[in-house]
C-alpha cells in the first residue's frame, strides 16, 4: 500500500510498478511453443525506499491446442505437461487472472502501468505477449516494448549474467534441483532485482526530490 514517507514505487520508476515474471516453455519460439508455467512476484516499497519480494502467483499451463512442445525443453525443465495432478489452467484464464492481480496491484501502488521485468526479459516478454495475441486478451497491463532484464543488471552489479550466478555475488540462496519451475525463478529474479535496486539507493544512486 501507499506510505505517507515520500518514498513511494510509482515515483521510483516514473509510475510503473515493476513485476517480475517468468515462463517456462515448451521451446524457444514465442508463437508456436506451449507455455507450460507462468509466474509472477509483485515487490513492495517500504518506509525508507527499499525493496522486497511481497507476493508470487503462479500456473500451471495446458498447452494451447497445436501448440509445439520440445522433448529437450521438457527434458530441461522436467516438466510433464500431461500428468494428471498438474491441476493445469488454460493460457487464457492463467493470464487474465495474472493480469488482474497485476492491474489491482497498479491500482493500490499508485502507478499507471506495469513493466515487465525478467531475467533475459526479451523471451518472457515475447511469450506472453504472444499468448495474449492468440487468446485476444484486451487489457494487458503490462507496457508493450518496455522491460527490465536483470540479466544486463546483474552483469553491471555483479559481472554476472547467469541467474545462479548473479545470485551467489548477491548473496541469495540459489537451489539448482528447484530451479525451472516458474514460481522459483520468478522469485530468486525478483530478489536480484531488489538487491541491485536497493544497492543503487545505499550508494547514492537514486536520489528522489522530496522538495
Amino acid at each position: 500500500m501507499n506510505n505517507n514517507s515520500g518514498h513511494r514505487i510509482c515515483d521510483r520508476f516514473r509510475g510503473f510498478l515493476p513485476v517480475i515474471i517468468d515462463v517456462e516453455t515448451g521451446g524457444f519460439i514465442a508463437q508456436t511453443d506451449a507455455i507450460l508455467e507462468v509466474a509472477a512476484t509483485v515487490v513492495r516499497m517500504d518506509l525508507d525506499g527499499l525493496l522486497s519480494v511481497h507476493r508470487t502467483h503462479d500456473f500451471h499451463v495446458m498447452p494451447f491446442e497445436g501448440a509445439n512442445i520440445e522433448q529437450s525443453a521438457l527434458d530441461f525443465t522436467g516438466i510433464d505437461p500431461y500428468h494428471p495432478f498438474r491441476e493445469a489452467v488454460s493460457e487464457e484464464n492463467a493470464l487474465t487472472e495474472m493480469f488482474r492481480v497485476v492491474r489491482k496491484e497498479i491500482r493500490e501502488q499508485g502507478c499507471n502501468r506495469a513493466i515487465l521485468v525478467g531475467h533475459n526479459a526479451h523471451f518472457d516478454a515475447g511469450f506472453i505477449n504472444a499468448a495474449v495475441e492468440r487468446t485476444g486478451i484486451k487489457r494487458n497491463p503490462f507496457h508493450p516494448v518496455s522491460f527490465f532484464d536483470t540479466a544486463t543488471l546483474s552483469g553491471l552489479a555483479y559481472g554476472q549474467t547467469v541467474l545462479a550466478k548473479a545470485c551467489a555475488e548477491a548473496g541469495i540462496s540459489f537451489d539448482n534441483n528447484e530451479a525451472h519451475s516458474a514460481a522459483y525463478d520468478a522469485e530468486r529474479t525478483a530478489e536480484l532485482f531488489c538487491d541491485i535496486v536497493n544497492r543503487w539507493k545505499e550508494s547514492g544512486g537514486w536520489m528522489p526530490d522530496f522538495s
